[in-house]
């Protein structure tokens, strides 16, 4: 074996050491791991309105199957532009601009628009795609504590006035904990030491706000920040994602943003099934409501029982069950659960930090009440 391969070997050797290998691997049980939180992934009732979108769009009609190159050659069509000119009236902005996910999306931004001279204050908890984009600008980069404002502030007051631009990164909906930024007093903030928010709507894009238009919109925040990014992978249940803001945005990202400029564009048929999926929320209002009272069940009934401690506070379809011991106690706990036929996983070090390992459990509108309570009965039995 070569030297590289021996290194490579040695890496993996390490994590399974210390329980924190990962391995492909398939699904089956009760969901209560994946991101589809409205059940739009397995909706039938979506194969109409994603089949008119195709071949009842004079736009549609026609097109390429692939994208056949990145946006600026092949990959552009009418149809596109439509699609994003529908989202930014959605979101509340002046454009919007597709992205193939909420990873490149994140790290387009975050590298192309923060300069030398400026600088990046992120959320503690923000997300790995948050992180690499911060660390691939030339921006100098400070993280504060989750979601504390008296220490955002300490930071701001620190880097504001010093010549450069700052702008400050959050997640309306945190994946670790489910818990949601305070993002009024964080507009709020950011306003006062002049700084430019710019918030990841990953988890609660299709959830929260009118027609699914998410947190911001909901709290009538959408003119208050400088860039928001939602994603179509998780709650809406496609692929995708968007960046929307002012058009100025819009087109320095255009110019500017390498994971927009050198990647082949999305295919049509994930644009048309990301339109379907949000029509269908404007027709159904209900799909949502219907996640809110499993979330408002699932907080009261761990309340009846002895692990309610060992939960955070979350009132998103994250739930997050602290273990103590280690990986190897979160993984073997994982694992007796998902052999009685609930599906859910564990969250290992060094995906959080080492003594935060936790068990994630995510509350779908699909999840049956009868299915939240005995699997909450399990749990409180084997912790």
């Amino acid at each position: 074996m070569s030297a590289i391969l021996t290194r490579l070997e040695n890496a993996l050797c390490e994590r399974e050491q210390t329980h924190s290998l990962r391995r492909l691997q398939l699904t089956q049980g009760i969901d209560f791991f994946s991101n589809d939180y409205l059940g739009l992934a397995t909706n039938g009732a979506l194969v109409e309105p994603f089949l008119q979108q195709q071949y009842a769009n004079p736009l549609f009609v026609g097109q390429k199957h692939g994208a056949t190159g990145s946006r600026l050659l092949s990959g552009n069509s009418a149809y596109v532009l439509q699609a994003e000119q529908y989202l930014a009236n959605l979101f509340g902005t002046e454009n919007a601009l597709l992205f193939n996910s909420g990873y490149a999306a994140n790290t387009a931004v975050l590298s192309a628009i923060p300069q030398k001279g400026d600088v990046i204050l992120y959320d503690e908890r923000s997300h790995a795609s948050l992180k690499e984009g911060a660390r691939l600008s030339f921006a100098s980069r400070f993280s504060f504590k989750h979601n504390d404002l008296q220490d955002l502030e300490a930071k701001l007051l620190r880097h504001s006035g010093k010549g450069g631009e700052v702008f400050v990164v959050v997640e309306t909906v945190y994946s670790m904990d489910g818990d949601i930024a305070p993002l009024p007093d964080m507009v709020k903030l950011c306003q006062a030491h002049q700084a430019h928010l710019i918030v990841d709507e990953a988890h609660s894009t299709g959830i929260w706000g009118r027609e699914g238009a998410g947190l911001l919109r909901d709290l009538g925040l959408e003119k208050e920040v400088f860039a928001a990014v939602y994603t179509f992978g998780k709650a809406i249940g496609g692929h995708g994602a968007c960046v929307a803001g002012a058009d100025v945005l819009v087109q320095y990202l255009v110019n500017f943003a390498r994971p927009f400029i050198y990647t082949t564009a999305m295919p049509l048929q994930s644009v048309a099934y990301v339109l379907a999926a949000f029509e269908y929320l404007k027709a159904t209002p209900q799909a949502s409501g219907q996640l809110f009272e499993r979330i408002h069940f699932f907080r009261e009934y761990i309340n009846t029982l002895d692990i309610a401690a060992h939960f955070t506070e979350s009132n998103s379809p994250i739930q997050m069950l602290k273990v103590q011991g280690g990986n190897e106690a979160a993984r073997t706990l994982a694992s007796n659960l998902q052999g009685k036929g609930y599906n859910l996983r564990a969250v290992l070090s060094p995906t959080v930090p080492e003594g935060h390992e936790r068990i994630r459990i995510c509350l779908h509108n699909f999840n049956g009440l009868s299915e939240i309570k005995t699997l909450l009965e399990e749990i409180n039995r084997a912790v």
